[in-house]
């Protein structure tokens, strides 16, 4: 997905991205199931789940965390990302 760009930034360049709570997830593999994008991958061991891909994750879906019933998911905030991506706009446009 390095070709890709979200407001016109290179996704590559965007935090964002699931964090898995451990303490909360009950490795039940839905979000996995769900995720068309394959951000998620799953691993032999006590850590079963990992986000292994997140560039993959498409920027402010939020989808899977849907599925999650033990609410193991989070995602960084929309508005300090919004703000982020601004930011690098505004710095790009600088080098320009």
């Amino acid at each position: 997905m390095s070709d890709a760009t979200f407001m016109g930034v290179s996704r590559e360049k965007i935090d964002w991205a699931p964090t898995i709570d451990y303490s909360k997830c009950d490795f039940c593999m839905e979000c996995d199931d769900f995720c068309p994008h394959k951000v998620f991958e799953r691993r032999e061991g006590e850590v079963k789940l990992v986000v292994a891909n997140p560039k993959n994750c498409v920027v402010f879906c939020r989808a899977c965390a849907k599925t999650c019933g033990p609410d193991a998911l989070t995602f960084p905030s929309k508005p300090e990302t919004i703000a982020a991506i601004k930011q690098i706009r505004a710095k790009e446009g600088e080098a320009e």
